[in-house]
């Protein structure tokens, strides 16, 4: 067995030599690139990857973890990955892990808890470096289990409980934002277009929206109606919810939406039934995507630093592995983004 060894490696060695003389460096700062990152300096480490490109090296992933050495892949789940929200974040994620030689693999639960429970179990079994998740639910027992039994996993756009590292947004501000603004234009009843009931950020853009009606003296329980509208196809959802938001005798003056995709099917929607926006409906979304501001009209929305909410939760991923790791949270302020998309009421 030793000799068989010994033919498999010896291959492998000679690459990582070739490797380390095309690069400059030792064969030690080539094993550094692919497994201390982190000890390498910048320049040097893209002149390895350059090194390993051109010679054809491709580490063994499978040797890696037999030697005890971190997977360079890492696992996402996040509820929708139609939703250009999740993936402007992923890129921020794919930006950050690229720099330490990492992967990245997506997944989309729908919100439905049994896809999130087999992705996490999927995603174990391949031995990933670490998670990061958006839940479903807010129970995070499972998520603290599996960080317990060796994978470190951060909630990315959930704010945790100190178990867990967290990177999230103030939703309830956006959503307090949000209705500020309609109501600084006139407007005194909304409709809220709201996902799942069971996902943290859609019960916290609520109370943002109620707490913006209270403080200006109105009572949320009239002027807020939530009509909520199932995943994973929010723009089709959001359209289809206007037959009955139209129908409704005291009819609303404003359409608050859960995030720009529904906006997007809320808009066109009005457009085909001869609704004008704003002059007739006021529309605001939620995300600020690359689209939003393309739109016609272009939406007023609520930014969200997407990629920058992206780089931190992944560079809090790769950060677990290192000594004296203590886990944080960290909560980014949204902000209203006013387009042509909001206009005082017309009666």
């Amino acid at each position: 067995m030793d000799g068989g060894t010994s033919e498999v490696s010896a291959p492998r060695r000679r690459g990582m030599r070739r490797v380390a003389e095309m690069a400059g460096v030792s064969p030690s700062t080539v094993s550094n690139v692919l497994n201390n990152p982190e000890l390498v300096a910048e320049e040097t480490r893209r002149r390895v990857l350059a090194a390993m490109e051109q010679v054809g090296y491709v580490p063994n992933n499978v040797a890696r973890r037999l030697r005890g050495l971190p997977s360079p892949l890492v696992g996402a789940v996040v509820l929708d990955l139609a939703n250009s929200f999740y993936t402007e974040v992923c890129r921020g994620v794919e930006d950050r892990l690229l720099q330490d030689g990492c992967m990245l693999m997506t997944c989309s639960t729908d919100v439905q808890p049994g896809r999130e429970q087999h992705y996490l179990g999927e995603l174990e079994k391949q031995g990933v470096r670490g998670v990061l998740i958006t839940p479903v639910a807010t129970g995070l027992e499972p998520l603290v289990a599996l960080s317990g039994r060796g994978v470190p996993v951060v909630l990315l756009d959930h704010l945790g409980d100190g178990r867990l590292c967290s990177v999230s947004v103030d939703n309830a501000s956006g959503g307090e934002q949000a209705a500020a603004h309609l109501i600084s234009l006139g407007h005194r009843r909304i409709v809220m277009l709201t996902g799942s009931v069971a996902v943290q950020q859609t019960t916290d853009r609520h109370t943002g929206v109620r707490k913006a009606f209270r403080e200006a003296g109105l009572d949320p329980d009239h002027a807020v109606l939530e009509v909520r509208i199932p995943p994973p196809d929010v723009a089709a959802t959001a359209e289809a919810a206007l037959d009955h938001i139209l129908r409704l005798s005291d009819r609303p003056t404003a359409i608050v939406c859960v995030n720009d995709l529904a906006a997007l099917g809320v808009i066109s929607g009005l457009r085909d039934r001869g609704i004008d926006v704003p002059r007739q409906m006021s529309v605001v979304g939620y995300d600020d995507v690359v689209f939003a501001s393309q739109l016609a009209p272009p939406l007023t929305t609520v930014w969200q630093p997407k990629r920058e909410l992206g780089r931190t939760a992944a560079a809090m991923l790769l950060d677990e592995s290192h000594p004296g790791h203590r886990h944080q949270s960290l909560v980014y302020r949204p902000r209203l983004v006013v387009r042509a998309s909001t206009a005082p009421p017309c009666r």
